[in-house]
């Protein structure tokens, strides 16, 4: 993306920055309204970010970027907050809240994986999810192991 790797902390702090500066006038929006208006709304920020890094490398580029993620995460963080507080029976908000991580933390692993299953084959040149699992050598007469656990002969 053109982001020199000694920069990545500045992306942090831009995204916390622009986070909470747009969570702050934002937050109290849902008491008089609709929730899920203002979380549509901050869905506009999630987008323009995801065109922005796609179609603008580079330092401004990234740094724009992550100035919307931090607008888009100021939007609707907050909101989804009050969306389950708002629609949890009192006695049950604690686990309202829990179920909530859980279910977002068990997507953001299954994506995490999913990325990963993707991003081999594209590192290791293979065209196929399962290449790097299906790379082993042909079995000798008297061995058979994948090239990496394959012991070496001395001499």
């Amino acid at each position: 993306m053109g982001l020199p790797l000694v920069l990545v902390p500045l992306a942090l702090v831009v995204l916390n920055i622009d986070y909470s500066l747009s969570a702050s006038p934002v937050g109290p929006l849902p008491d008089g309204t609709n929730g899920i208006a203002i979380l549509i709304v901050g869905l506009a920020p999630l987008v323009a970010r995801d065109l922005r890094l796609a179609f603008a490398p580079g330092f401004w580029g990234v740094m724009a970027g992550v100035a919307l993620w931090g607008l888009h995460m100021g939007f609707t963080q907050g909101v989804l907050s009050f969306l389950i507080a708002d629609s949890a029976p009192p006695e049950l908000r604690g686990t309202a809240f829990g179920i909530f991580n859980l279910v977002t933390a068990v997507a953001l692993l299954a994506a995490s994986v999913i990325a990963g299953g993707l991003w081999i084959p594209m590192v290791r040149g293979g065209g196929s999810l399962l290449a790097p699992c299906l790379r082993v050598r042909p079995c000798g007469t008297d061995r058979c192991a994948p090239p990496s656990r394959q012991p070496r002969e001395r001499p």
